[in-house]
Formats: C-alpha cells, sequence, structure tokens
C-alpha cells in the first residue's frame, strides 16, 4: 500500500518512517514506479531530520559490519561472499579500502545491514542500493577508458564502481534525464557497439557541459543562409575553431572526442534539454571530411532531432544508410551548403579534374579548395584525384590540440 509521506517532526516519526523504508527496501519495484517515487521521498524526508539532530554520522560502515559480525557470530571468512576476497575483505576490515557499491548491496541484502548506516560518504549519499545493476560493466571499453584518464584502476570491483560513478555524475548534471538512455537511431546497417557509444556520448556531454555555448539556441534559426555562411568558414586557416565559436554564438555545443573502437562513428547530433550538441571524431583527418561531417550533423539538428529523436549517430562510410530519407536529406543538405547547386552543375572541373579549376570553384563557392576536391573525389570513387588540394590543407586535429 502507497502511504503519504510527510515532513518529520518527531522520533517517532522517524521511526515510522524508517520502518516504512525497511519495507520498501524488501521490495522489488519498477523504476518510476508509485513505490520508487516513495522510497526516494522518505530517504529525503529521513536525510533532512537526522541532518538536523546530527553533525556527523554516530556510526561508520566499518563500525556497523563489525558490529553484525559480533551480533551473528561471523568470521572473516563468511565476509569474502559478500565483500570478495580475503585481501578485500581484510583492507576494508583494516579501513584501507572504501566499500564498492556492490559490497554495500552484498551487505546490506546478505545481512541486514541497515543501507544508512552503510552510505554516510558524499559521494555515496544518494546511491539506491536496491537499484538493480542496469548495465553489464565488463561489456565496457575499460582498457580505452583508462587511457583516456576515465579510469584509474585495473580490479573489476573499481572498475566497475568507476563507471557507474561518472554516469551518475553525467546524469546529475543540468542535462536531460533520459539523455544517456535515449534510444539510438543510427544511420547504416553496421551495428555499433552499444557500450562503447554510450560512453564516447556522456563524454561528449560532459564536456559539453564544462564548455556551454556563449549564446541560446533557437529553433528556426538555422537556415539554409545560416547553412551557407558556416561553410564560407572553411576558406579560413582556423575555420575549424571558428565554426566552433560561431556555433557556440547560436547556443549550439561542438564537441570533438575520439571514437571508440567497435563504434565505427564520424559524428552525432543529439538534444541536451532544448540545446543541440554536435559530436565529431575526425577519425577521417582530413578538412572535406570535416566540413561535411559538421554540415551533415547540422541538417540533423535543423530538422530531424524532435523529443522523440534525441540523438542521432553517423558513420558516413556506411553504403547501407543511402536510401534512409534523413540521412539523403542530410547529405544533400550538406553538398548544398558546401558548393551550392547551380555552381556545382556549372562546375569544369567535375571533368577536367584539373587543381586550378578546383581552385576556381572554391572561389565561387568561398569554400576550401579540399572540400571541392572530396567531392569530386567522392562523384568519381577515384581517391586519387586532387590528393595535392587535400594535403595541402593539413590536419584538422591540429586545429583542436590544446
Amino acid at each position: 500500500m502507497i502511504q503519504t509521506v510527510r515532513v518529520l517532526k518527531s522520533e517517532q516519526d522517524l521511526e515510522n518512517a524508517l520502518s516504512r523504508l525497511g519495507e520498501l527496501m524488501d521490495q522489488e519495484f519498477q523504476p518510476g514506479s508509485e513505490e520508487e517515487a516513495e522510497f526516494d521521498l522518505l530517504k529525503l524526508v529521513i536525510d533532512s531530520y537526522e541532518s538536523k539532530r546530527f553533525s556527523s554520522p554516530t556510526v561508520t560502515p566499518l563500525q556497523a559490519i563489525e558490529f553484525r559480525m559480533e551480533q551473528q557470530g561471523l568470521s572473516r571468512k563468511d565476509l569474502e561472499q559478500f565483500i570478495g576476497s580475503q585481501s578485500k575483505v581484510s583492507e576494508v576490515l583494516a579501513g584501507k579500502r572504501p566499500l564498492s557499491l556492490q559490497m554495500i548491496r552484498q551487505l546490506h541484502k546478505g545481512l541486514g545491514i541497515p543501507a544508512k548506516a552503510l552510505l554516510v560518504s558524499a559521494d555515496e549519499a544518494e546511491v539506491d542500493v536496491t537499484d538493480e545493476e542496469t548495465y553489464a560493466y565488463e561489456k565496457f571499453p575499460l582498457k580505452e577508458m583508462r587511457q583516456r584518464g576515465l579510469l584509474d584502476s585495473d580490479e573489476s570491483d573499481k572498475a566497475r564502481d568507476q563507471v557507474r560513478a561518472f554516469l551518475q555524475r553525467i546524469a546529475q548534471l543540468d542535462v536531460e534525464p533520459a539523455l544517456l538512455r535515449a534510444p539510438l537511431h543510427q544511420s547504416g546497417a553496421r551495428i555499433m557497439d552499444t557500450y562503447a557509444l554510450l560512453i564516447w556520448r556522456a563524454v561528449v556531454v560532459d564536456k559539453a557541459h564544462r564548455n556551454p555555448p556563449l549564446g541560446i539556441y533557437r529553433k528556426g534559426s538555422i537556415t539554409t543562409t545560416w547553412l551557407r555562411d558556416l561553410a564560407k568558414l572553411s576558406c579560413f586557416d582556423r575555420g575549424p575553431q571558428l565554426a566552433q565559436e560561431y556555433l557556440s554564438q547560436h547556443g549550439i555545443c561542438l564537441v570533438i572526442e575520439a571514437p571508440f573502437k567497435k563504434t565505427y562513428l564520424d559524428g552525432c547530433a543529439m538534444l541536451d534539454g532544448d540545446r543541440p550538441i554536435v559530436g565529431l571524431t575526425l577519425r577521417h583527418d582530413r578538412i572535406d571530411n570535416f566540413w561535411f561531417a559538421l554540415l551533415h550533423e547540422m541538417v540533423h539538428v535543423q530538422r530531424h532531432l524532435t523529443v522523440d529523436c534525441r540523438f542521432i549517430a553517423d558513420n558516413l562510410d556506411d553504403k547501407g544508410r543511402i536510401g534512409q530519407a534523413q540521412e539523403d536529406e542530410a547529405d544533400a543538405g550538406a553538398r548544398d551548403a558546401l558548393i551550392p547547386p547551380e555552381l556545382w552543375a556549372a562546375a569544369v572541373v567535375r571533368d577536367t579534374h584539373d587543381a586550378e579549376d578546383a581552385r576556381a570553384l572554391a572561389r565561387q563557392a568561398g569554400v576550401h579548395p579540399a572540400i571541392v576536391a572530396g567531392r569530386v573525389r567522392h562523384e568519381t570513387g577515384n581517391w586519387r584525384l586532387l590528393s595535392s588540394l587535400i594535403s595541402e590543407a593539413g590536419s584538422v586535429k591540429a586545429c583542436f590540440s590544446e
């Protein structure tokens, strides 16, 4: 039976609330259910009442464990099923190893130690120990995450807790609550590693929040002229950086983050509340690829991101995406923004494949010559054409190196 949660005013109120909290901890309820809402409210009112009474916890996790061991006549060996190996038990009891989230769950469920006694640190105060593991943490790209500084441990239980803590921190930002769980709208037929993609997505969101845009995004502000103005920034040496600044002024985050293995990812477009975020991987470190991928994602922002489609991931090399309406529209929008169709239709470089003709068309369109070279190479399928214009453009990653 769902009970009404009220502000606690007496010791009896506290006892009743703790009793009800214990009942809920023994239940299996669904996320978003009334029971879960009651559970969260009870934690809040109990924390509020006890914080007014005590400046610090009266019982530490170690004291709670030792009390239960003495009460039930348990040995250190008995704790291994809840904490792990003999060495881990020794480190926990010596105060050298903090309890992991998995240990807290096992100790609460297996020994009946009150959650309140195990959740005393500021970092763990909001953890719901009744929550079942959502992910198979061993499937995350742990080695790559360590290489990027997201993890600092090789031990599986520590790595699991650090992954969980990272995802929880992202979820606690001023971010659309369901963003990281948003359904994947993926272009192409090649399936991405969803665990690697989730972490990449979380890193992009984290970077976006660390460097918020200067302006406020206004839906409808992206027009054909706006896209053309963005494309024209490509003719400058600092073009990619200028694009990032241009988007920031219009309330859009552009984040550069290398792909994880098995994501086959060029970029994405996503909605963080009402704010768009564009992520690019630069897995093909070429000027022509950067500008096409950027404009492609901007068309997604302009036309395709909605409350029902909050995240679109793109592998632009995947031929399986051709014929998908959204992808065809984004491809066409990017091509036309970079080189207007009337200029391309009349361009002699389509037949001559000459570098000077490519430069002439670039001047007409107001874009970098490498963009013309990329268009010719893509349409002919000959990736050796106009290679000098591609190499002259240099590295995009160098523009964003700190």
